[in-house]
């Protein structure tokens, strides 16, 4: 969509570290308009599962992240952001690692 592809111009290529996107969306990611957009900035698309948490690794860490920053009880928006960002910063790297491998490989 037009509004879709407005916000990939103005936010993924300033805040995308090694320039690929992970869609959230798939259809959004499939339209035409917005393959078009991807290709032509060059950037590489990776396949993504439906939004349930056994085949999108991410679902457990944000799990993980939402738990943590409940337990604090942050009461307004900056300290919301403070505390996400700490807790994130706690998560185990090998816990990300080995679900990232656990995600069944595409032949």
């Amino acid at each position: 969509t037009v509004q879709h592809k407005e916000i990939l111009d103005e936010n993924l290529l300033r805040t995308s570290a090694w320039g690929e996107a992970s869609p959230s969306n798939r259809t959004k990611h499939t339209a035409k308009t917005t393959q078009e957009w991807l290709q032509k900035k060059s950037l590489n698309v990776l396949e993504w599962p439906s939004q349930s948490p056994d085949l999108n690794p991410i679902e457990h860490p944000w799990s993980d992240l939402k738990i943590a920053v409940q337990r604090r009880s942050p009461s307004n928006l900056t300290e919301l952001e403070r505390i996400c960002r700490e807790e994130w910063e706690k998560l185990p790297q090998y816990r990300c690692a080995k679900l990232v491998a656990s995600y069944p490989k595409k032949t």
